[in-house]
């Protein structure tokens, strides 16, 4: 099989996702390549612009077993990862999985619960296995989580964790649709359910197959130093506290290859780091009280490193 095989099956999925979430392709591709370069998700917005229909809707299109969890204050660690239980007959604990147990793992407004309860996702999310009582269980592959969380500020919210937000592969947000979107929107729930219209297109093994594809795009040397570069520039940035880490430069890497693959290349350009850098980046640094006081933004500091570290010209392949 080649690129445009797999750049076709993308765009079939990408299309069986719009039918449930309108006026937000961008989003749509986006979330599909983290998918796809074995990433998770932070999705942060107001209440009501489909976030959880997006996640429904992957999971239908894609044939994941998926599972939702409404992260809520009373939530525990032990319903995310999973409790032993003793067993009288057979004299045993026995293990019983918890709700993370699955492809597609939709954590809800993941910002309402605890700390404690937050920090449960971190092994799962790092290393895709839970350790409980000493065990550690593999979860299935591909294992996704698309978390969403309220915008700051919120009542009853807590900050995730630097070490937390470093795990998302990317972080976006839907925003309200346009005027003519939210009229389609009104037409398309008029008498149904737009989620009963997605068609299953992929499986479980097709999308790892295709994430083995995506690991193996080939990365020029002058590729891997413009990442470099635009993650250093972050570390020395005069309203940057702390700058993208070395997982930060990864996730940026293997994001990439998934925008050639579905642009039907095998190999990485320029331009696909630009596209997505933003999403990768953004929720990766921490501004100092200069920023704050100027009010700059994550965003702002990113478009200026972007247009100051040279890009290198590269349009094909120099193996």
């Amino acid at each position: 099989m080649n690129q445009n095989y797999y750049s076709n099956q993308i765009s079939s999925i990408v299309s069986e996702v719009k039918k449930a979430v309108i006026g937000k392709d961008s989003t749509i591709i986006k979330v599909l390549l983290a998918i796809l370069a074995k990433g998770h998700i932070l999705i942060e917005d107001i209440p009501g612009v489909g976030k959880t229909t997006l996640a429904l809707a992957f999971s239908k299109a894609l044939s994941l077993e998926h599972n939702r969890m409404q992260f809520t204050p009373d939530v525990l660690p032990s319903d995310v990862t999973g409790f032993s239980v003793y067993n009288k007959v057979t004299g045993r604990f026995e293990f019983r999985p918890g709700v993370a147990f699955c492809n597609l793992f939709l954590a809800d407004e993941i910002n309402r619960t605890s700390s404690k309860t937050q920090s449960a996702l971190l092994e799962l999310m790092e290393e895709k296995s839970i350790t409980v009582d000493g065990n550690t269980y593999k979860l299935p592959e591909p294992y996704t989580v698309i978390a969403t969380q309220n915008p700051i500020g919120s009542a009853g919210t807590h900050n995730l964790p630097d070490s937390q937000l470093d795990r998302f592969m990317i972080k976006l947000s839907m925003g309200y649709p346009d005027f003519s979107g939210e009229v389609a929107i009104l037409k398309a729930k008029y008498n149904t359910n737009p989620l009963d219209t997605v068609r299953s297109v992929a499986d479980a093994s097709f999308i790892n197959e295709l994430q083995e594809y995506i690991s193996n795009v080939y990365v020029d040397d002058r590729i891997y130093e413009y990442i470099v570069a635009i993650a250093s520039a972050t570390r020395t940035h005069p309203l940057v506290k702390l700058g993208v880490s070395p997982r930060g430069t990864l996730a940026l890497m293997q994001i990439s290859k998934g925008i050639a693959v579905a642009m039907g290349r095998d190999y990485v350009i320029p331009d696909d780091i630009s596209y997505i850098c933003p999403d990768v980046f953004e929720h990766r640094i921490i501004l100092n009280s200069k920023a704050k006081l100027t009010d700059t933004t994550p965003s702002e500091v990113i478009a200026e490193i972007l247009r100051a570290v040279p890009v290198p010209g590269i349009s094909a392949p120099q193996r």
